[in-house]
């Protein structure tokens, strides 16, 4: 009896032992796997191009270290409010590459319209692409009005060769993208043509009460530089 009993616990002792090692393997292998892998910010969701991005649409995912890229966001606040240029895919790394805070295109719910020379009073001469401008109504029957609460994106600029109009010598858009807000006001003092046409980027019912008010000739726009612009200048050298 005491034979089998010491068998027992010899049994025991050793599958206790067993145990206590695996597990102290398996704890000592999941802090090595924790040392070698990094999180990174992916969506949560399919995000289509010119969809803004919310923190609520991120979150982050593991992976190993050795295939982490330099261009990839590791912080949630570095992705909230950018744009995406491509769509992106849910779970898939967020490159930094993909995002764009001062898009010239027109996101998902808007278009970009070329306004009619004949809808325009004035156009304000220190505009160019990328700035936010505030739209008025103007009329001899009816007092002058502004059109939209908010202000719009201007695509582009164009003279009459169709060509941008920019300063030649330093673009007002790469002095956008690198903050430089000395730059930016020298490049409107000095253009390359003078204002021909203008882009806008319009939702549809936007530019549908736009084409209503202006098509029979009654009334036009005038298009004023909007101060938030210097507002996207005081963020263009961030990157996410």
């Amino acid at each position: 009896m005491n034979k089998k009993r010491n068998v027992a616990v010899s049994v025991a002792a050793a599958v206790m032992a067993g145990v206590l090692v695996y597990g102290i393997y398996a704890v000592q292998a999941r802090q090595l796997e924790g040392k070698d892998m990094v999180r990174i910010v992916v969506p949560k969701r399919f995000i289509a191009a010119g969809e803004r991005l919310e923190a609520a649409d991120l979150t982050y995912r593991s992976i190993a270290k050795s295939a982490v890229q330099q261009d990839m966001v590791l912080e949630l606040v570095e992705a909230d409010g950018w744009e995406a240029v491509v769509p992106l895919g849910a779970e898939e790394p967020l490159l930094k590459w993909k995002l764009d805070r001062y898009r010239l295109l027109p996101d998902q719910s808007q278009s970009t319209f070329q306004i009619p020379r004949s809808y325009v009073l004035s156009v304000s001469n220190g505009i160019r692409a990328g700035d936010l401008v505030v739209l008025y109504m103007s009329g001899e029957a009816d007092s002058s009005s502004r059109l939209f609460d908010k202000p719009v994106k201007v695509a582009s600029v164009k003279s009459a060769a169709n060509t941008e109009v920019d300063d030649s010598d330093q673009s007002n858009l790469l002095s956008l993208a690198n903050g430089d807000k000395e730059q930016m006001y020298a490049s409107r003092r000095d253009a390359n043509a003078m204002i021909d046409y203008i882009n806008l980027n319009l939702t549809e019912a936007q530019w549908l009460r736009l084409d209503e008010l202006c098509k029979r000739g009654e009334r036009k726009l005038v298009i004023a530089f909007s101060p938030e612009s210097l507002n996207v200048v005081d963020h263009a050298g961030e990157q996410p």
